[in-house]
Protein backbone atom coordinates (compact mmCIF):
# COMPACT_ATOMS: atom_id res chain seq x y z
CA UNK A 1 0.00 0.00 0.00
CA UNK A 2 1.05 3.56 -0.99
CA UNK A 3 0.54 6.16 1.48
CA UNK A 4 0.25 10.16 1.25
CA UNK A 5 0.74 13.05 3.91
CA UNK A 6 -2.45 14.09 5.34
CA UNK A 7 -2.77 17.50 4.58
CA UNK A 8 -0.09 19.37 6.37
CA UNK A 9 0.08 17.61 8.70
CA UNK A 10 2.80 14.14 9.56
CA UNK A 11 0.43 11.90 9.55
CA UNK A 12 0.85 9.49 6.53
CA UNK A 13 -2.43 8.07 5.01
CA UNK A 14 -3.48 4.68 2.62
CA UNK A 15 -4.66 6.10 -0.85
CA UNK A 16 -7.25 3.39 0.39
CA UNK A 17 -8.90 3.69 3.40
CA UNK A 18 -12.09 1.97 3.90
CA UNK A 19 -15.66 3.75 4.36
CA UNK A 20 -17.67 1.94 7.38
CA UNK A 21 -21.57 2.71 6.65
CA UNK A 22 -21.94 -0.48 5.35
CA UNK A 23 -20.52 -2.82 8.02
CA UNK A 24 -23.07 -3.77 9.92
CA UNK A 25 -24.00 -5.68 6.18
CA UNK A 26 -20.95 -8.09 8.38
CA UNK A 27 -22.11 -10.37 10.88
CA UNK A 28 -20.23 -10.43 14.28
CA UNK A 29 -17.86 -13.72 13.04
CA UNK A 30 -16.98 -11.47 9.67
CA UNK A 31 -16.20 -7.68 10.97
CA UNK A 32 -13.05 -8.68 13.16
CA UNK A 33 -11.65 -10.81 10.25
CA UNK A 34 -12.65 -7.86 7.59
CA UNK A 35 -10.80 -5.25 9.57
CA UNK A 36 -7.76 -7.50 10.23
CA UNK A 37 -7.98 -8.60 6.63
CA UNK A 38 -7.82 -4.86 5.65
CA UNK A 39 -5.03 -4.05 7.52
CA UNK A 40 -3.15 -6.97 6.10
CA UNK A 41 -3.55 -4.96 2.68
CA UNK A 42 -2.20 -1.90 4.01
CA UNK A 43 -5.46 -0.50 4.44
CA UNK A 44 -5.80 0.81 8.22
CA UNK A 45 -7.81 4.44 7.99
CA UNK A 46 -11.24 3.60 8.88
CA UNK A 47 -13.73 6.37 7.88
CA UNK A 48 -16.96 6.37 10.03
CA UNK A 49 -20.10 8.83 10.88
CA UNK A 50 -22.04 9.03 13.47
CA UNK A 51 -24.96 8.82 11.72
CA UNK A 52 -23.90 5.04 10.09
CA UNK A 53 -26.47 2.90 11.60
CA UNK A 54 -27.62 5.45 14.23
CA UNK A 55 -24.19 4.52 15.90
CA UNK A 56 -24.08 1.02 15.81
CA UNK A 57 -22.17 0.71 12.75
CA UNK A 58 -18.69 2.90 15.45
CA UNK A 59 -20.57 0.31 17.94
CA UNK A 60 -19.77 -2.85 16.17
CA UNK A 61 -16.03 -1.70 15.23
CA UNK A 62 -14.77 -0.48 18.62
CA UNK A 63 -15.85 -4.11 19.93
CA UNK A 64 -14.13 -5.58 16.73
CA UNK A 65 -11.17 -4.00 17.50
CA UNK A 66 -11.25 -5.01 21.41
CA UNK A 67 -11.43 -8.10 20.47
CA UNK A 68 -8.35 -8.15 18.00
CA UNK A 69 -6.59 -6.94 20.38
CA UNK A 70 -4.89 -4.09 17.59
CA UNK A 71 -2.63 -1.57 18.70
CA UNK A 72 -4.83 1.98 18.34
CA UNK A 73 -1.45 3.59 17.39
CA UNK A 74 -1.27 1.50 14.24
CA UNK A 75 -4.78 2.46 12.85
CA UNK A 76 -6.47 5.54 12.00
CA UNK A 77 -9.74 6.62 12.96
CA UNK A 78 -11.61 9.36 11.31
CA UNK A 79 -15.48 10.28 12.12
CA UNK A 80 -18.10 13.12 10.92
CA UNK A 81 -20.79 14.91 12.92
CA UNK A 82 -23.13 17.33 12.05
CA UNK A 83 -25.93 15.51 10.26
CA UNK A 84 -28.96 15.27 12.51
CA UNK A 85 -31.28 12.36 12.16
CA UNK A 86 -34.66 13.73 10.84
CA UNK A 87 -33.15 14.78 7.48
CA UNK A 88 -31.50 18.72 9.20
CA UNK A 89 -27.88 19.79 10.22
CA UNK A 90 -26.26 21.01 13.22
CA UNK A 91 -22.87 22.31 13.50
CA UNK A 92 -23.66 23.94 17.22
CA UNK A 93 -20.64 24.25 19.52
CA UNK A 94 -23.14 21.72 21.95
CA UNK A 95 -24.16 19.05 19.49
CA UNK A 96 -20.32 18.39 17.98
CA UNK A 97 -19.03 17.96 21.59
CA UNK A 98 -21.59 16.02 22.68
CA UNK A 99 -21.48 13.88 19.16
CA UNK A 100 -17.50 13.87 19.86
CA UNK A 101 -17.88 12.20 23.12
CA UNK A 102 -20.96 9.67 21.70
CA UNK A 103 -18.37 8.58 18.87
CA UNK A 104 -15.36 8.25 20.93
CA UNK A 105 -17.36 6.12 23.54
CA UNK A 106 -18.63 3.87 20.14
CA UNK A 107 -15.39 3.19 19.19
CA UNK A 108 -13.65 3.01 22.43
CA UNK A 109 -10.98 5.38 21.85
CA UNK A 110 -9.91 8.07 23.26
CA UNK A 111 -8.97 10.22 20.57
CA UNK A 112 -9.82 10.82 16.69
CA UNK A 113 -7.23 11.02 14.08
CA UNK A 114 -9.87 13.24 12.32
CA UNK A 115 -12.96 15.11 12.77
CA UNK A 116 -14.84 15.87 9.62
CA UNK A 117 -17.84 18.27 9.35
CA UNK A 118 -20.39 16.08 8.01
CA UNK A 119 -22.06 18.84 5.30
CA UNK A 120 -22.72 22.35 5.91
CA UNK A 121 -25.16 23.55 7.95
CA UNK A 122 -26.64 26.80 6.70
CA UNK A 123 -28.12 28.07 10.25
CA UNK A 124 -24.01 27.30 11.44
CA UNK A 125 -21.97 29.99 13.00
CA UNK A 126 -18.24 30.13 12.22
CA UNK A 127 -18.14 31.00 16.08
CA UNK A 128 -19.85 27.88 17.40
CA UNK A 129 -17.95 25.70 15.59
CA UNK A 130 -14.32 27.88 16.19
CA UNK A 131 -15.00 27.39 20.00
CA UNK A 132 -15.83 23.17 19.43
CA UNK A 133 -12.54 22.77 17.64
CA UNK A 134 -10.66 24.39 20.19
CA UNK A 135 -12.29 22.39 22.81
CA UNK A 136 -11.82 19.19 21.23
CA UNK A 137 -8.26 20.34 20.61
CA UNK A 138 -7.06 21.13 24.05
CA UNK A 139 -8.89 17.92 25.46
CA UNK A 140 -6.76 15.93 23.11
CA UNK A 141 -9.95 14.31 21.70
CA UNK A 142 -9.38 15.30 18.06
CA UNK A 143 -5.80 15.80 16.41
CA UNK A 144 -7.11 16.84 13.13
CA UNK A 145 -10.04 18.53 11.32
CA UNK A 146 -11.28 18.55 8.11
CA UNK A 147 -14.68 18.94 6.05
CA UNK A 148 -17.53 16.76 3.98
CA UNK A 149 -19.16 17.91 1.30
CA UNK A 150 -18.00 21.40 1.33
CA UNK A 151 -17.27 24.84 -1.15
CA UNK A 152 -14.87 26.60 -0.91
CA UNK A 153 -16.65 29.67 -0.06
CA UNK A 154 -17.91 27.98 2.82
CA UNK A 155 -14.33 26.32 3.96
CA UNK A 156 -13.16 30.06 3.58
CA UNK A 157 -15.85 31.46 5.74
CA UNK A 158 -14.72 28.24 8.54
CA UNK A 159 -11.41 29.63 8.33
CA UNK A 160 -12.31 33.04 9.13
CA UNK A 161 -12.58 31.79 12.60
CA UNK A 162 -11.07 28.75 13.54
CA UNK A 163 -7.67 28.70 14.01
CA UNK A 164 -7.21 24.80 13.46
CA UNK A 165 -6.15 24.04 9.36
CA UNK A 166 -8.93 22.53 7.48
CA UNK A 167 -6.24 19.37 6.25
CA UNK A 168 -9.09 17.23 4.02
CA UNK A 169 -12.45 17.65 2.06
CA UNK A 170 -14.13 14.57 1.35
CA UNK A 171 -16.64 14.76 -1.63
CA UNK A 172 -18.75 12.47 -3.66
CA UNK A 173 -16.21 11.32 -6.65
CA UNK A 174 -16.08 8.84 -9.18
CA UNK A 175 -15.78 8.55 -13.60
CA UNK A 176 -18.85 9.54 -14.15
CA UNK A 177 -19.48 11.66 -11.30
CA UNK A 178 -16.78 14.31 -11.79
CA UNK A 179 -18.31 17.43 -12.81
CA UNK A 180 -15.64 19.28 -10.85
CA UNK A 181 -13.28 18.14 -13.18
CA UNK A 182 -15.80 18.77 -16.28
CA UNK A 183 -16.41 22.03 -15.04
CA UNK A 184 -13.23 23.48 -15.54
CA UNK A 185 -12.33 21.37 -18.69
CA UNK A 186 -15.89 23.03 -20.61
CA UNK A 187 -15.45 26.25 -19.41
CA UNK A 188 -16.28 28.24 -21.75
CA UNK A 189 -18.48 25.72 -23.02
CA UNK A 190 -23.01 26.31 -23.43
CA UNK A 191 -22.82 22.38 -22.21
CA UNK A 192 -24.08 21.02 -19.14
CA UNK A 193 -20.62 19.97 -17.59
CA UNK A 194 -19.57 23.79 -17.64
CA UNK A 195 -21.55 24.30 -14.88
CA UNK A 196 -20.09 25.10 -11.68
CA UNK A 197 -21.23 23.40 -9.10
CA UNK A 198 -18.19 22.54 -6.90
CA UNK A 199 -16.81 26.43 -6.95
CA UNK A 200 -13.40 24.76 -8.51
CA UNK A 201 -13.16 22.79 -5.12
CA UNK A 202 -10.11 20.64 -6.52
CA UNK A 203 -7.77 23.53 -7.33
CA UNK A 204 -9.23 24.87 -4.01
CA UNK A 205 -7.56 22.08 -2.36
CA UNK A 206 -4.55 22.09 -4.16
CA UNK A 207 -3.45 25.42 -3.68
CA UNK A 208 -4.53 25.21 -0.03
CA UNK A 209 -2.54 21.66 0.49
CA UNK A 210 -5.93 19.67 1.70
CA UNK A 211 -6.16 15.80 1.05
CA UNK A 212 -9.38 15.45 -1.51
CA UNK A 213 -11.14 11.99 -0.13
CA UNK A 214 -13.68 10.56 -2.67
CA UNK A 215 -16.67 8.56 -1.58
CA UNK A 216 -19.02 6.53 -3.61
CA UNK A 217 -15.72 6.41 -5.55
CA UNK A 218 -17.86 3.44 -7.50
CA UNK A 219 -21.41 4.94 -8.17
CA UNK A 220 -22.64 7.67 -10.81
CA UNK A 221 -25.75 9.92 -9.96
CA UNK A 222 -27.98 6.40 -10.52
CA UNK A 223 -25.98 4.24 -8.75
CA UNK A 224 -23.11 1.52 -9.70
CA UNK A 225 -20.67 1.80 -12.66
CA UNK A 226 -18.82 -0.93 -12.57
CA UNK A 227 -20.18 -3.99 -14.59
CA UNK A 228 -23.49 -2.30 -14.64
CA UNK A 229 -23.35 -1.86 -18.98
CA UNK A 230 -26.82 -0.56 -19.66
CA UNK A 231 -25.86 2.71 -18.16
CA UNK A 232 -22.15 2.81 -19.16
CA UNK A 233 -21.33 -0.08 -22.24
CA UNK A 234 -18.50 2.59 -23.55
CA UNK A 235 -16.84 2.92 -19.92
CA UNK A 236 -16.85 -0.86 -18.89
CA UNK A 237 -15.71 -1.82 -22.00
CA UNK A 238 -12.74 0.99 -21.70
CA UNK A 239 -12.77 -0.74 -18.20
CA UNK A 240 -11.97 -4.02 -19.17
CA UNK A 241 -9.76 -3.49 -21.71
CA UNK A 242 -7.29 -1.41 -19.61
CA UNK A 243 -7.54 -3.57 -16.52
CA UNK A 244 -6.65 -6.31 -19.35
CA UNK A 245 -3.40 -4.42 -20.03
CA UNK A 246 -2.33 -3.94 -16.20
CA UNK A 247 -3.63 -7.83 -15.32
CA UNK A 248 -5.96 -6.15 -12.85
CA UNK A 249 -9.69 -6.09 -12.71
CA UNK A 250 -12.32 -3.03 -13.71
CA UNK A 251 -12.38 -2.08 -10.09
CA UNK A 252 -8.97 -1.77 -9.75
CA UNK A 253 -8.63 0.59 -12.71
CA UNK A 254 -11.68 2.89 -11.53
CA UNK A 255 -9.65 3.15 -8.44
CA UNK A 256 -6.12 3.79 -10.44
CA UNK A 257 -8.49 6.64 -12.29
CA UNK A 258 -8.91 8.69 -9.03
CA UNK A 259 -5.67 8.13 -7.79
CA UNK A 260 -4.24 9.39 -11.27
CA UNK A 261 -5.67 12.96 -10.93
CA UNK A 262 -2.81 15.10 -9.08
CA UNK A 263 -5.58 16.68 -6.40
CA UNK A 264 -3.58 14.08 -3.80
CA UNK A 265 -6.85 12.19 -3.59
CA UNK A 266 -7.39 9.68 -1.14
CA UNK A 267 -9.94 6.56 -2.01
CA UNK A 268 -12.50 5.58 0.39
CA UNK A 269 -14.11 2.67 -0.39
CA UNK A 270 -16.92 0.83 0.87
CA UNK A 271 -17.23 -2.81 0.13
CA UNK A 272 -17.31 -5.26 2.03
CA UNK A 273 -16.57 -7.95 -0.13
CA UNK A 274 -13.29 -9.42 0.78
CA UNK A 275 -12.32 -10.41 -2.78
CA UNK A 276 -13.11 -6.56 -3.96
CA UNK A 277 -11.47 -4.88 -1.26
CA UNK A 278 -8.45 -6.49 -2.61
CA UNK A 279 -8.95 -5.59 -5.85
CA UNK A 280 -9.15 -1.76 -4.85
CA UNK A 281 -5.86 -1.61 -2.85
CA UNK A 282 -4.33 -2.82 -6.19
CA UNK A 283 -4.88 0.42 -7.25
CA UNK A 284 -2.10 2.53 -5.99
CA UNK A 285 0.40 0.49 -7.80
CA UNK A 286 -1.24 1.27 -11.40
CA UNK A 287 -0.29 4.50 -13.30
CA UNK A 288 -2.67 4.89 -15.79
CA UNK A 289 -0.81 7.03 -19.02
CA UNK A 290 -2.76 10.42 -19.62
CA UNK A 291 -4.50 8.72 -22.95
CA UNK A 292 -6.36 6.02 -20.52
CA UNK A 293 -7.51 8.35 -17.92
CA UNK A 294 -8.92 10.56 -20.79
CA UNK A 295 -10.90 7.54 -22.45
CA UNK A 296 -11.88 6.48 -19.75
CA UNK A 297 -13.08 10.08 -18.62
CA UNK A 298 -15.01 10.56 -21.68
CA UNK A 299 -16.14 6.94 -22.17
CA UNK A 300 -18.29 8.22 -18.96
CA UNK A 301 -19.82 10.51 -21.60
CA UNK A 302 -17.82 13.32 -20.53
CA UNK A 303 -16.83 16.19 -23.38
CA UNK A 304 -13.71 17.96 -24.84
CA UNK A 305 -13.71 20.57 -26.27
Amino acid sequence: MKYIQFGTTKLKVPKIGLGCMRINELDDDELPRYIEHCIELGINFFDHADIYGDGTCESRFGEAMKELGIDREDVILQSKCGIKPGWSYNLYYEYIIEHVDGILERLGTEYLDILLLHRPDALAEPEEIAKAFDELEKTGKVRHFGVSNHRPSQIDLLKKYVKQPIHANQIQFSIPFSNSIASGLEANMMTEGAVDRSGDVLDYCRLNDMTVQAWSPFRSENGGFVDSNERYPDLNWALGEIGAKYGVSKTTIAAAWILRHPAKFQTIAGTMNFSRIEEIAKAPDVTLTRDEWYRLYTAAGHVLP
